[in-house]
């Protein structure tokens, strides 16, 4: 088995030789026609590297060809941006369990930011979660290996594992200018991303919370608002704070519940514009048009999150509360390859209705109350009655719910609201 594996491995290497002097010679012409004569120089560069490292090299007989052009691959695709990269097999397979089954992990949504692994958000209940690490703290060392120079799936591979095995973390935490260790144990994530539930016998405000846009999100959802209607629910919290995006399309399923048909959601717009398309609504109202809606986001609510809080506020559907948004509306494609390897690549732009661009800006809030990152996860493992009762955000969005007159002015935007201790200059 092992030797079969090494026959692919070095016939998928020559496959690549193969295709790369074929493709240098078709580039050749074209840049010789247009004078770019340096990457030419480039490539030449690289394949002259290669010969002499074989030739050369002290240990050459450890050296696997294969390897040496699989790191080249990957270093060219991480070299565009932190979410482009070149997935070996196993990487790949990780990438179709996120979004199709259950995995064993410890509940971290991750990306990479100034070269360092960040964490943008937790899962509620899982290991990450309970044992308090934060959105915004750097993960520099997992089992004694320091993440330098890693991919972000390379990372996010080390973090998962068989459910019940444990896995050591250092995170740099910012607050506090030192290393903490964790160590968690794996666990099956899975991925029922909504919860629902009505505030309060007294009153008809309904809390839907979205931790992650996956396949049966917009089911759940939809679920959920038809029992709201049943319980005369007008009034509605969408929680997307913690949430670091998922499947584009079913968070254009789940923005659809609240707009009419074939209202924009969201323009995907790359350099191919043969291939830029817009999203638009197809379900129409699932809740009713006349009740206000008001969406919670915090800094790690981020990609589909951000196009679904971006597009309902653009539309005048909703008002965002809470503080400005990661700011990741990148689009990635994966291209499957031989071997069962991919090639990960940002392709596109998301754009809000209004053509907002959300990649490297975010989304900043209509009313800005903070709440600080470790009393967000520490409410988190707390009860829904008890987490309604001290969410200095959830009790300021049903304070506007319940004011429908002046939530009408601020979705209109005749008014702009501030947290009533910030004007004597509290940070909430």
């Amino acid at each position: 088995m092992i030797r079969r594996t090494r026959i692919f491995s070095f016939a998928f290497a020559l496959l690549l030789l193969f295709n790369l002097g074929l493709g240098f010679t078709v580039y050749s012409k074209e840049a010789k026609q247009n004078g770019n004569d340096q990457v030419l120089r480039n490539i030449d560069l690289l394949m002259e590297v290669l010969q002499l490292i074989r030739k050369n090299y002290v240990d050459a007989e450890q050296v696997d060809v294969n390897e040496l052009l699989m790191g080249a691959i990957s270093g060219m695709a991480q070299k565009l941006d932190p979410y482009s990269d070149f997935l070996p097999p196993q990487e790949m397979q990780s990438l179709k369990e996120e979004s199709e089954g259950e995995f064993g992990g410890v509940g971290i949504s991750v990306s990479m930011q100034e070269g360092m692994l960040t964490v943008i958000s937790t899962i509620d209940g899982t290991p990450a979660h309970q044992a308090g690490i934060l959105s915004g703290d750097r993960i520099v060392e997992v089992d004694g290996r320091r993440l330098d120079s890693i991919s972000l799936d390379e990372a996010v591979g080390m973090l998962r594992g068989k459910p019940g095995s444990k896995v050591n973390l250092t995170v740099y935490r910012e607050k506090g200018n030192n290393e903490l260790s964790f160590e968690l144990k794996r666990a099956l994530i899975p991925l029922e991303s909504v919860f629902a539930t009505n505030m309060a016998p007294d009153n008809n405000i309904g809390y839907l919370r979205i931790t992650q846009f996956m396949e049966p999100t917009a089911s759940a959802v939809e679920k959920a608002l038809r029992r709201f209607e049943s319980e005369k629910v007008c009034g509605l919290i969408l929680d997307l704070r913690g949430n670091p995006g998922g499947l584009l399309h079913s968070a254009v399923a789940v923005s659809s519940f609240f707009l009419p048909k074939n209202q924009v959601i969201v323009s995907v717009e790359g350099r191919n514009r043969s291939s830029n398309y817009q999203e638009r609504s197809t379900a129409g109202y699932k809740f009713p048009a006349r009740c206000p809606v008001i969406i919670l986001v915090n800094r790690g609510s981020a990609s589909a999150a951000e196009v679904t809080a971006g597009c309902l506020r653009d539309l005048s559907r909703a008002v965002l509360l809470g503080e400005k948004t990661f700011g990741k509306g990148s689009v990635q494609t994966v291209h499957e390859l031989p071997g069962g390897y991919a090639l990960k690549l940002t392709v596109a732009k998301y754009y809000t209705p209004s053509r907002r661009v959300i990649h490297g800006n975010g989304l900043e809030p209509d009313i800005k109350v903070e709440m600080s990152v470790a009393e967000f996860y520490e409410l988190g493992k707390s009860e829904p009655a008890q987490r309604f009762e001290k969410d200095v955000q959830i009790k300021r969005a049903v304070e506007l719910l319940q004011s429908y007159e002046v939530y009408e002015q601020i979705r209109s935007g005749k008014l702009k609201l501030r947290q009533p201790d910030e004007e004597a200059g509290s940070e909430g």
